[in-house]
Parts: structure tokens; C-alpha cells; sequence
């Protein structure tokens, strides 16, 4: 019966690091500025006149302001992870959040994958791939050494677990 309670769904204890925050919105800018440089093209080729770009640019600043302020700290908040004897527990999302349990002995691997913003943050994403039809778990931002340390963790009790891992 403990397995049970073990086996239970809800939040993990563990956050994303805290640079994730930064990592966050630097990723968002380019995006903004694309929007900004194609509302840029489209506002002055349709030869419209200040009183039509300033509001407009205007809500388009405010817009990215709240969304480089709020997503990353939204996110902070509700990217989760956790290992326990039994099983790998994560949450995430923005709008729509998710929480997913997986317990060890359906693991069939792990891997770690850091992209060039994540390198230069010193981040890495576990990625924790089970026999589920729903995917693979994924555990993002988090520092480099938890990375590694969770991934040697993962597949050392996932191996103690025993199971044919489907």
C-alpha cells in the first residue's frame, strides 16, 4: 500500500533553477522583435499616421512588457520536478499545466539536451523517456551539475527498480 500512496499525483518539490527566469526571457525577446519588425513594415508601408502607430505600438510594448515580466516568473513557479524510490514526478506549463508521474521501472532512458542558450545560462533539460503513449517526462532548466546528478540518480534507481520497463 505505500507504493500506493507513493505513486499519488501532485506537485514536486523541486523548482527549475533560478536563472531559468532570465533564460526564459531572453528567449522571448526575439520573438517581440519579430513582431515588432513586422508591425514596423506593415505600419509604414500602409502610409498610416501617427495617431493610428503611436496606440498601436504602443499596446504592442505593453504586451511583450507584461509577457517578459510575468511568463518567467510564471514559470518559475510552476515548473516542477522530483525523484522519489518509486517514481519521477514533473509538472509544467503556462497556461495549461500538467503534472505527470512515471515510476522508475517504466524508465527506458534519459538524456540531457542543452542548446546554445541553455550553455550560455549553464542549463540543461532531462528528458525521461517511459513506455508511455503519452511521451516522454521532461524536467526543464535546471543547472548543469542537478542535471547531470539527476540523470546518474534516474538511471541507477531506474536499473535497482527492475521491471521490464513497459
Amino acid at each position: 500500500m505505500d507504493t500506493m500512496v507513493d505513486l499519488q499525483l501532485r506537485a514536486p518539490a523541486n523548482l527549475a533553477s533560478r536563472r531559468a527566469r532570465v533564460y526564459w526571457t531572453v528567449r522571448a525577446v526575439p520573438g517581440w522583435l519579430v513582431v515588432g519588425g513586422l508591425e514596423a513594415l506593415i505600419l509604414l508601408g500602409s502610409g498610416a499616421t501617427s495617431a493610428v502607430v503611436i496606440p498601436i505600438v504602443g499596446v504592442t510594448a505593453a504586451l511583450a512588457l507584461v509577457h517578459l515580466i510575468v511568463m518567467p516568473q510564471w514559470r518559475y513557479r510552476v515548473h516542477r520536478w522530483e525523484i522519489t524510490d518509486t517514481a519521477v514526478y514533473t509538472q509544467a506549463g503556462w497556461f495549461t499545466q500538467e503534472r505527470r508521474i512515471a515510476p522508475l521501472a517504466r524508465i527506458q532512458t534519459v538524456d540531457t539536451q542543452r542548446g546554445p542558450f541553455e550553455q550560455v545560462f549553464g542549463l540543461a533539460n532531462v528528458t525521461v523517456t517511459t513506455a508511455s503513449a503519452k511521451g516522454p517526462l521532461k524536467v526543464h532548466a535546471l543547472d548543469v551539475a542537478i542535471a547531470d546528478r539527476l540523470v546518474d540518480r534516474l538511471t541507477e534507481r531506474a536499473q535497482l527498480a527492475g521491471g521490464d520497463a513497459t
